[in-house]
């Protein structure tokens, strides 16, 4: 894959040192994000009510940390998704400054504040366009205006806890820390960004960007290993989706798609013959799932499945040549997207790793499988399709970055799937 860097220097680590950030250099948003009225709205109300109209960012005058902190994060927020940021951040710092300690002014301006956090907040957390949570457990839980307001109200230090928040998850603060420095505004930052916001700000889980072709293991906010993965093909596209790992599967079977069955396996036995099956360990099958059952494969009409006028389910046996590998994991997805082992190594070594029907090949399947069991995965007999439960379940996030922060520095990759073209991003606007 080409990748392309916006300054000189550039390394192979995705974590990047945070650079300062100026509001001068934000990159316009990808779509606006309004939520609420002038100063507010029911919920902001209720809020405030709750607090017998207490201030919460003013509390101690307009001169207060909180508030100069949220103001910088306004004046920056049209790159995280709030395109109206600086606007509100220029009217509460107008009615700030125009309060001259009148505490009904000065409460005005608190309200804006708050409604203001509340857009914020949703907006950074609003899922990204075209990612399916297909498992319950990571769907993202959506925070009603009053429980942001609330846990913002309970935070320790008010300031801090805004800095937590802004800052999404490592791998967003340090990209969007690249792109404000070199005030890049191209759509594969943008588009990056608003996926990149959907990654967890700590736990453990796995990563698998399928513009870079990598996967990532990331504990607590830290990747603590990488390995090369092969993808889909462009023509068949390697889907956005989140979802969780609960087992790895031993000796799997390879359940051949049907697509490939016609395409592929149907014409071989036209021309090589019932022999070409035990070759390479493919067992036929009379229905789908378990209820299936092996059948003669001299009984099939492969002539009519090789012209799409008749299905048949065709398996390979786990074992050497098996397109799975030793080691698989499943996750739920309406796809049947999984990661698994290969015995094809040598594809690694291409630089582009576009080149499968849409699972995900992994490099070293093994050492994934210790890291997610806590131990090497063993087999305990010859029986196909061992799950071993995991110690733990672990979310993954197969997602889409085709723009990276290298060593501090911004550098694009080539947009394969066509998720990030101009023409996309200014369709939002």
């Amino acid at each position: 894959m080409k990748i392309r860097m916006l300054a000189s220097a550039a390394c192979a680590a995705l974590m990047i040192t945070a650079v300062p950030i100026s509001a001068a250099s934000v990159p316009s948003a990808p779509t606006p994000f309004r939520m609420f009225g002038a100063v507010g709205g029911t919920d902001v109300d209720a809020f405030y009510a709750s607090r017998r109209g207490a201030p919460l960012w003013l509390s101690n005058g307009p001169d207060s940390p909180a508030a100069r902190e949220l103001i910088s994060i306004l004046q920056r927020s049209p790159i995280d998704g709030l395109a109206s940021g600086p606007e509100l951040a220029g009217r509460a710092q107008a009615m700030i400054s125009q309060s001259s300690g009148d505490p009904v002014a000065l409460l005005a301006a608190d309200r804006l504040l708050s409604s203001a956090w509340v857009q914020y907040v949703q907006a950074v957390r609003r899922p990204p366009r075209g990612m399916t949570y297909a498992d319950a457990w990571v769907a993202p839980r959506r925070q009603s205006p009053g429980e942001i307001l609330q846990v913002a109200a309970a935070a320790p230090s008010l300031a801090a806890h805004l800095r937590t928040v802004s800052a999404v998850n490592p791998f967003y603060a340090q990209l969007r820390d690249a792109a404000l420095a070199s005030g890049a505004t191209d759509p594969r930052v943008l588009g990056t960004l608003e996926r990149a916001r959907a990654l967890p700000a700590s736990g453990r889980y796995v990563v698998v960007d399928a513009a870079g072709a990598r996967l990532w293991m990331v504990e607590n906010g830290s990747i603590v290993d990488s390995m090369k993965v092969i993808v889909g093909k462009p023509t068949s596209q390697t889907p956005m989706l989140a979802s969780v790992i609960y087992y790895a599967t031993l000796k799997p079977y390879w359940n051949v798609p049907p697509d490939l069955v016609q395409k592929l396996i149907a014409p071989r036995v036209l021309q090589q013959g019932m022999p070409y099956l035990k070759a390479h360990s493919y067992e036929v099958l009379d229905g789908p799932g378990e209820a299936g059952q092996p059948i003669a494969p001299n009984k099939v009409d492969w002539k009519a499945v090789a012209e799409g006028r008749a299905t048949v389910r065709v398996r390979q046996l786990p074992g050497p040549a098996n397109s799975m590998g030793q080691l698989k994991f499943g996750f739920a997805n309406a796809n049947d997207v999984y990661l698994h082992d290969t015995p094809n190594k040598d594809l690694f070594a291409q630089d582009d790793r576009d080149l499968s029907n849409g699972c995900i090949r992994l490099e070293d399947a093994q050492r994934l499988g210790r890291w997610l069991v806590g131990s090497q995965p063993i087999a305990t007999s010859a029986q196909p399709e061992q799950h071993l439960l995991l110690p733990k379940s672990v979310p993954i996030y197969v997602t889409y970055f085709t723009a990276r922060a290298d060593g501090g520095q911004l550098s694009l990759i080539d947009d394969r799937y066509g998720r990030d073209t101009a023409a996309q991003m200014a369709a939002l606007r």
